[in-house]
């Protein structure tokens, strides 16, 4: 025959409910602070990763980069003398005194100035990014405040129809041509002028 429960059996039932339910608290704690560890890790890693494939790609790119820069500037002159700008002087990577805008290739004469943004691959957010820095050019160069501003956009990949979208805000575009570089805007382009 079974013996009666007393006050203290249920006493000492919940008492082991509560060491036991505090075990499992503490287990749980212990394995939530190592998942969190681990995924701290595995952040710090990803970001680790991050950075060094930031760096071997702006390692690509700085090269590539200036090999566009000076397969376009010598054509400058002369494909730009061809739509009726006679350009004297072109620059590399023409900064302003605070360094708040750097254009790629500058062409001068004493009455304009054509930005030239070279790229491997253009695409549309590079078009965009060049045109809200073209109204801020005499700002940032005021030495050619009185200047007519001309741009210009070059790639060697363009994604499809950014240069149709460039065309249509009035930038020339350049693309290859043989062993050199060409403006593709047809005779019915007008410029946009800055």
């Amino acid at each position: 025959m079974s013996q009666p429960i007393t006050l203290e059996d249920i006493f000492q039932l919940f008492e082991r409910q509560k060491q036991e339910t505090e075990r499992r608290a503490a287990e749980f704690e212990r394995s939530l602070a190592a998942s969190k560890a681990e995924a701290d890790r595995r952040h710090a890693e990803i970001e680790r990763l991050i950075a060094t494939t930031n760096a071997a790609v702006n390692s690509l790119t700085t090269p590539c980069q200036r090999f566009i820069e000076e397969l376009v500037r010598p054509a400058v002159v002369r494909l730009f003398r061809g739509k009726g700008i006679d350009l004297k002087h072109t620059f590399l990577r023409a900064c302003d005194e605070a360094r708040q805008m750097e254009i790629d290739i500058l062409g001068v004469n004493s009455t304009d100035v054509v930005l030239v943004e070279c790229k491997s691959r253009l695409s549309h957010g590079d078009v965009d990014d060049f045109l809200t820095k073209l109204p801020l050019f005499k700002t940032a160069f005021p030495e050619f405040a009185a200047y007519r501003i001309y741009g210009a956009v070059a790639g060697i990949e363009i994604d499809q129809g950014v240069d149709r979208r460039a065309y249509q805000k009035g930038l020339f575009v350049i693309k290859p041509s043989g062993d050199t570089v060409a403006i593709v805007n047809d005779e019915n382009f007008q410029p946009q002028t800055w």
